[in-house]
């Protein structure tokens, strides 16, 4: 009786070790099936946007505002704009743009304005599933989930989710709700100088206003739209 008392842990603490070990396998077969699901299933919200609605609570008067809109419905003066301000090498990369992270690397050992390296496909890896903020871990995430958007979705399924989450304006997120809110248009209807506002807010955009553009935000969207048409405009995304 002893000894089969004995035996009875010994047991539970290698069927805890078994689950354990497979617990890394179990996870990455969830996220690898979140980012296959996504491929073909519009987000109904994304992490960012389910933090904000929390933060949001207790804030009088808020409200999130997110339409979705395919890419044809989007028009095409956006993804070029947002292209040429974020990640002009989008088209050609794998999801990471290795001169840009040098170069954020050497500008911030430098002491000089902070910079980041990250590319479309990250931002949408970071704004889809996880959450703002540093950390190793996050960062480890990021990449994780940007490798298997870049293996599983097209160029244009990428561009097509990131101007649907990325936030213009303070719960205003996505092409359709920034245009509504700040031009009184659908997203189809946006103009070149219009989508060059759109994408120069992005770095702050609860900062940083579309509808009312300050100096920063005119000269960034000048600059945006010159970047634009050195690429070629939205021909530079054909596949």
């Amino acid at each position: 009786m002893n000894t089969l008392n004995r035996r009875l842990p010994v047991k539970k603490k290698r069927r805890w070790l078994r689950r354990l070990l497979l617990l890394p396998f179990v996870l990455v077969g969830l996220t690898v099936l979140q980012v296959a699901t996504l491929r073909f299933i519009d987000p109904p919200a994304s992490a960012f946007m389910v933090w904000r609605q929390w933060d949001g609570l207790g804030e009088k008067d808020f409200a999130l505002s997110y339409t979705w809109r395919d890419y044809g419905q989007i028009s095409a003066q956006l993804p070029i704009a947002l292209v040429a301000a974020e990640d002009q090498k989008f088209p050609v990369h794998r999801g990471f743009d290795l001169e840009a992270i040098d170069k954020a690397l050497d500008s911030n050992a430098r002491g000089g304005r902070v910079r980041g390296g990250s590319t479309i496909s990250q931002q949408v890896a970071k704004n889809l599933f996880l959450w703002s903020g540093g950390g190793y871990f996050r960062k480890g995430l990021e990449a994780w989930y940007t490798l298997l958007i870049e293996t599983m979705w097209s160029k244009q399924r990428i561009l097509e989710v990131y101007a649907n989450i990325a936030e213009f304006g303070d719960g205003v997120y996505g092409a359709e709700a920034a245009a509504q809110a700040f031009f009184g248009k659908p997203a189809s209807a946006l103009t070149a100088a219009e989508s060059a506002r759109l994408a120069a807010v992005l770095p702050n955009p609860k900062k940083y206003s579309a509808r009312s553009p300050g100096p920063y935000v005119q000269r960034r969207a000048a600059w945006i739209q010159r970047n634009v048409r050195n690429l070629g405009g939205p021909a530079y995304l054909e596949p």
